[in-house]
């Protein structure tokens, strides 16, 4: 009984293996026969592994006892014919709990102890770590043994106030909101901090991950989740109690991780099935499921058909039991429909992309090559041509002018020199506000402005200046590639022009995406800036792991901009290394070629035939290159007509 998502990613999967063999033609192509540029061998590899290993994150988040761990079952793992995640009354998920697929990597349960936040590494640190995790081997084959394995991400430990709250779940001023204390004077926390669950799942194997986030009071405690994983993921799904509608709690968990634009986000009403009355008829029962979805819509501020009421534990005995009629009354399908029609085509749009702008770049520079080897074909053949009939003196007359020609090209390297140097300084200047240096001297001013004791009253106004310079930066960057731009226009117009080249630059990157990707930065971080998470900020430590996550995620934007100058300047550079390396080889062949002939009239008319094939094989190459590149195009392009059709 496969959903509309299991078929998707199934298409989806298929789709991604075909263009990376595509691809891999493609770099092959260029490789045998010389076509590629210096670099595109590694762009044509990160383009493979992106294709093969881009993951897509889906987060599932909710407060306690919502029935999120019974929807990622009913979702995921009704196959296996039991519930995999602890579902039922008392067992509840715990701590945070990421399931995906590494196939060089043993099916495992990873545990992290819940005292490693004591310790102020983050997860992304202690990730890379063995000796924090407890380990635990999952037998995929036996369902009731991984459900019992999987069934200690529900223990609990008490522990001490003052420990409860250096751990982060105790907060004096959140008194309301602190979880009760026993007769002892203990208090219930969590035993991990975080769980990873390696499970060869068809669907985890596809690229999909999951994250299961519980509860308000296990976002809040740990700084990764709020700040790093759950803005990265590509769309969460937040789960209400149909019966109870929107919580204080639960619109805590929305506005404070949530409320903002940054992912896709679809709200689950699960729990339909509670509003099941027999004194009522079922068309008043769906007027009140249709009221409460209206009223849920409201109150978050999202689209009414954002907010999908289902039953889940419906859906997982309905898929368990192969029944087709309940399964649809549990209206599950209708969730997996739009995760399926919204969320995946967008990550397969965003590789289509990626693949038919790398391919085009190349393709451009690849038939700019063959047409100066076909331009470089012409004039030998002229030239060789004009020697039918002529005496050994024309052909030493003609070695001579060879000789000239090429002492008269080699002016042009001087000229090269000097524009290398321009440009090498302009992406210098261009690179600088970029550097991890300069960002850290930036962050760091910031909490210096900020002053650590008073971080969460007094950062607001030196966050704001912190983002208004990094996004200053990224525009004098734009502006400095901009320059080089007009100078290597400028400069490769004058030698194409006396020299014979065929230099051409491309537009320089637009950096607009990543002041876009500061400004979602700005947008998820600047939340926890301010008086009214005080109390979060207070927390041991949040305050440092909130500077080096912030500072993490602005280090891979400024590299990625840096990065993307440095491979355009290059690219410039490169054609101008092959174009010379082309035209010295061509100055040889003819030299050559006239050399032969001078000892051999014979071999005159055997050289005009090998030039004469040579573009045959040119012209055969180009529409290969051609044919190659569009029928790749349409592979990559091909997954999203009918999405859009749909």
């Amino acid at each position: 009984m496969h959903s509309p998502l299991v078929s998707r990613l199934d298409t989806q999967a298929a789709w991604r293996s075909s263009l990376d063999r595509q691809v891999a033609a493609y770099a092959r192509f260029l490789a045998d026969h010389d076509l590629g540029a210096a670099g595109d061998d590694a762009r044509l590899e990160a383009l493979r592994h992106r294709l093969l290993a881009d993951r897509l994150m889906l987060a599932f988040v909710a407060e306690f006892s919502r029935g999120k761990s019974e929807l990622i079952n009913a979702i995921f793992f009704a196959d296996t014919g039991r519930r995999v995640l602890p579902a039922t009354p008392g067992r509840t998920t715990m701590c945070p709990v990421e399931l995906f697929h590494d196939a060089e990597e043993p099916p495992t349960l990873s545990l992290l102890p819940i005292e490693t936040r004591l310790g102020g590494l983050s997860l992304a640190e202690l990730r890379g770590r063995t000796e924090p995790w407890q380990r635990m081997p999952l037998d995929p084959s036996q369902p009731e043994a991984l459900a019992r394995a999987l069934s200690a991400v529900t223990l609990t430990q008490r522990v001490p106030v003052e420990m409860a709250q250096r751990l982060g779940f105790w907060h004096p001023e959140q008194g309301a909101d602190n979880p009760p204390q026993d007769a002892e004077g203990l208090v219930e926390v969590p035993a991990w901090r975080h769980a990873l669950i390696n499970y060869p799942h068809p669907l985890l194997q596809r690229g999909l991950v999951v994250i299961d986030t519980p509860g308000l009071n296990a976002i809040g405690a740990e700084p990764e989740l709020t700040l790093s994983l759950l803005p990265a993921a590509h769309a969460t799904v937040f789960i209400l109690a149909a019966d109870a509608g929107v919580t204080k709690s639960d619109l805590s968990v929305w506005r404070e991780h949530l409320g903002g634009s940054a992912v896709e986000r679809f709200v689950v009403l699960n729990k339909i099935d509670a509003l099941a009355d027999p004194l009522l008829a079922a068309e008043d029962v769906q007027t009140q499921i249709d009221r409460q979805r209206q009223q849920t819509a409201e109150t978050l501020g999202l689209e009414p058909g954002r907010v999908f009421p289902l039953s889940a534990r419906e859906a997982l005995a309905a898929r368990v039991a192969g029944d087709e009629a309940a399964l649809r009354r549990s209206r599950l399908p209708e969730l997996e429909a739009a995760l399926a029609g919204e969320l995946l085509p967008r990550q397969a749009e965003l590789l289509a992309q990626a693949t038919v702008e790398t391919l085009r770049e190349m393709r451009e520079a690849a038939a700019r090559r063959l047409g100066d080897r076909r331009r470089q074909n012409a004039e030998q053949m002229l030239e060789l041509r004009g020697l039918r009939g002529k005496s050994g003196a024309k052909v030493r007359l003609m070695l001579e002018r060879v000789e000239t020609e090429s002492a008269e090209f080699e002016r042009c390297t001087a000229r090269l020199q000097a524009m290398r140097v321009v440009q090498a300084r302009l992406q210098r200047e261009a690179l600088a506000g970029l550097s991890s240096e300069q960002l850290r001297t930036e962050v760091s001013a910031m909490q210096s402005a900020a002053g650590a004791s008073g971080f969460a009253i007094s950062a607001r106004k030196p966050f704001e200046l912190l983002f208004q310079r990094l996004r200053g930066a990224i525009d004098a960057a734009q502006a400095k590639a901009g320059e080089m731009q007009h100078m290597l226009d400028g400069s490769f117009g004058q030698l194409n022009s006396e020299f014979g080249f065929a230099f051409t630059v491309g537009m320089a990157p637009d950096l607009a995406r990543y002041r876009a990707e500061l400004d979602l930065i700005a947008q998820n971080y600047g939340r926890y800036v301010g008086f009214s998470q005080a109390w979060r900020l207070a927390v041991p430590g949040f305050v440092e792991q909130f500077r080096r996550m912030l500072l993490s995620k602005l280090r891979v934007v400024f590299e990625n901009a840096a990065g993307d100058i440095e491979m355009w300047s290059k690219s410039a550079g490169v054609q101008v290394e092959q174009q010379l390396r082309e035209r010295r080889k061509a100055f040889q062949r003819r030299r050559e070629a006239l050399e032969r002939i001078q000892a051999a009239a014979g071999e005159l008319e055997q050289r005009i035939g090998e030039v004469e094939a040579q573009d045959v094989h040119l012209r055969d190459l180009q529409q290969r290159l051609d044919r190659l590149t569009s029928e790749t195009v349409s592979i990559a392009l091909g997954l999203l007509a009918p999405a859009d059709a749909a």
